[in-house]
Formats: structure tokens, sequence, C-alpha cells
């Protein structure tokens, strides 16, 4: 991919666009365009999750990885100097984006059709889980949080663990599989709270739920940190343990927080694509500016010498 990348003739361009969690920035632009990375994350198979996704795969892989993820690394880090700006979906991922690169970043929320949802005071007797389900999501951390208790929990979505997490999981736990649009309107806008107890780089679940009118408890780590105000539209939980969420549950329950439709409604609006558009344009005049700025800029002679000895 990297090759191929490369390859794109983008010379009649003068302002570029990548948006990625891959090598997408990678593209070569001319020296007075402006390449603008809006990044969702950096390679996560190639840094932070490397190790995981190395101790998953079979020999042979483990046996490629190895000295090709060396070479993505020093790939990576050398076409984000091809970038202008970059702009992240999260702090979390900004956070990420210095580690690696040693940029720093804008943070534009990703946009959301949160116009799509409708504020719902209409609740049933349960709690969702709503996502693809693979290992960080961490599903099976839901559900054990909720074994042994009367509440009930309702699993929305499909994915590689859908077997397994069947096989653990009590008569109080039930499973959906795919759903229309409208079933997730009506699941998102009918439960309790959202229980997100895994970690993403942003997170738009979680902004659709509060758009449904819907509270999120959430593990108090990545992109949710962002979106959730705690005890305000939401209730984080500090670890990731089956005691540390089912303190959350408690303390939404408790009603010892000022959770209300308002809130919720407010701060959801904040992820709109309307507000996207406004901030990402701001970004995109403002650096095309600069560029242009710098590159019509006279020559100072100054900054040049030559030993003459």
């Amino acid at each position: 991919m990297p090759l191929a990348l490369e390859q794109l003739d983008l010379r009649n361009y003068d302002l570029v666009i990548s948006s990625e969690s891959g090598p997408a920035k990678g593209v070569i632009v001319h020296p007075g365009a402006t390449h603008i990375c809006y990044c969702h994350s950096p390679m996560r198979y190639i840094w932070d999750m490397y190790h995981d996704y190395l101790r998953k795969g079979s020999l042979p892989i483990r046996l490629l990885m190895r000295p090709l993820c060396h070479y993505l690394r020093m790939w990576d880090q050398l076409s984000s100097m091809r970038v202008d700006q970059f702009v992240a979906n999260s702090r979390y991922v900004g956070e990420r984006i210095k580690n690696y690169y040693g940029r720093e970043s804008h943070v534009i929320a990703p946009p959301v059709n949160v116009q799509d949802f409708q504020l719902s005071s209409d609740k049933a007797d349960y709690y969702l889980f709503f996502g693809e389900l693979v290992a960080y999501k961490r599903a099976e951390l839901a559900i054990e949080a909720f074994r042994g208790t009367n509440r009930k929990l309702v699993i929305a979505g499909k994915g590689e663990q859908l077997d397994y997490l069947k096989s653990i999981a009590p008569q109080n736990v039930t499973f959906t599989g795919s759903l229309t649009f409208p079933e997730v309107k009506k699941y998102l806008a009918n439960a309790k709270a959202l229980v997100f107890p895994g970690v993403e780089d942003f997170g738009i679940i979680p902004v659709e739920a509060m758009a449904s009118g819907t509270p999120v408890i959430a593990y108090r780590k990545g992109g949710v940190l962002d979106s959730i105000l705690d005890r305000e539209t939401g209730i984080l939980f500090d670890e990731q343990t089956v005691p540390s969420l089912l303190h959350g549950l408690e303390t939404f329950e408790s009603g010892n927080h000022s959770i209300s439709l308002a809130s919720l409604k407010e701060q959801s609006a904040k992820f709109s694509v309307n507000q996207f558009i406004v901030k990402f344009s701001q970004v995109v005049s403002a650096e095309m500016e600069r560029k242009a700025a710098r590159l019509s800029s006279p020559l100072n002679t100054s900054n040049f010498c030559a030993d003459l000895r």
C-alpha cells in the first residue's frame, strides 16, 4: 500500500486532504500544495497494538510481521514529514501523533449525523452494548458485570466473538445480531444507558446514544473523554474491571448525578456534521493562507552563509 499510494499523481492539486488510520498520508504532492491529514489513528498494528496483533497471528504471520512492521514504522515516520498539518479526531489520537511522529495537531471530532436520532425519555428495562464484537471492545467485561444481577443487558451487533460471547452469557444477557438502522435507533433510544467498556480512538456510538437521550457508562480512557461529561451525560468508571464497571452502574442507578435530556441534547449537538464542516474549513483556510504567505515572502539572505576559507 505505501508503494501504491506513492504512485498517485497529485501534481495538479493545490490542496490534498488525506483521511487515514493507515498509510494514506504517504501520498506525494507538489511543493506548493497544502497537505492536511485527518488522522483517526496512527497505524495501530505497527504501533500501540503491535504486540496484540503479533501474539494472535499464526507462525508464518509472526515471522513476516517482525521485519515488515519494522520497515513500516520507519516509512510511517518519514511519510509524516510530508504532511503540512495534522488534524486528530480526539485528544487521545493527538497524543499518539505527537508520540510517534513528533507533530502537534488540531483536534476536531468526526462528524456525527446527530439529526438522525430523536431524544427519548421513554426507557425500557435494559442496558445496551452496541458495536462490532471484537476483543478490544470488551463485551465480555459487560457480560461479567451483569452476571448474577437482576439487570438486563442487550448486546447488539456481530463479529468474530459472537459465538464465544453467547457461550459465556447468562440468561439476563440477550443478543440481537445485525440490526437495520431503524432498529439501531430504537434500541439506542429505549435503553436505560449505553455500556461502553472498551477504548476507542473517538467513539461515534456514544454520541449517537446521547443524541437519542441515552446516557453512557464508559471506561475513563480514549475518545470518550472528549464526548462524555462525567455525571452530566454519563458515568465514567476508572478501571476495565467488573467491580469498577459495577460501581459505574450503581452510581448511575443511585441518581447521584445531574444527567438530563437537556444536557444530552446540548452535548451531542457539538458533534454535528455542520460543526465539523465549520471547524475543519477553518483549519484548511488557515493552513492554506500560511503556506501561501511562506512561499510568497522575500528570501531572507541572512539565513544563509558561506565558508570561503
